[in-house]
């Protein structure tokens, strides 16, 4: 499975961005797709994530404000950001898991190579 973001840019305080994820490869096993970001000097964390049935699972700092979700016609994953805030500057990047979002053994297999997204 190869996962290939865009969508990243600069925005002002208040703006929306849009970020997509194409899957290609293998992806009938990918039951669960996620966000993540890092920004420099932390930790990468989950943003968001999808799972195989449609349901979205977000971080509690980007709740009411982001919204994932999920085209499988298109083997796309998508991103939808308003109201950014500064602390939303970071690297994002897409993954893929073959297991359910809630499985407790979880691991993301695939990663893409990430998005920059910068908000001022």
């Amino acid at each position: 499975v190869q996962l290939v973001e865009s969508g990243g840019g600069s925005s002002q305080s208040g703006g929306s961005l849009r970020l997509s994820c194409e899957a290609s490869g293998y992806t009938y096993d990918s039951h669960c797709m996620a966000w993540f970001r890092q920004a420099p000097g932390k930790e990468r964390e989950g943003v968001a994530s999808v799972d195989f049935d449609g349901s979205p699972y977000y971080a509690d700092s980007v709740k009411g404000r982001f919204t994932i979700s999920k085209d499988n016609a298109k083997n796309s994953l998508y991103l939808e950001m308003n109201s950014l805030k500064p602390e939303d500057t970071a690297m994002y990047y897409c993954a893929a898991s073959s297991r359910s979002c809630l499985h407790p053994d979880k691991v993301f297999e695939y990663w893409g190579q990430g998005t920059q997204v910068t908000v001022s």
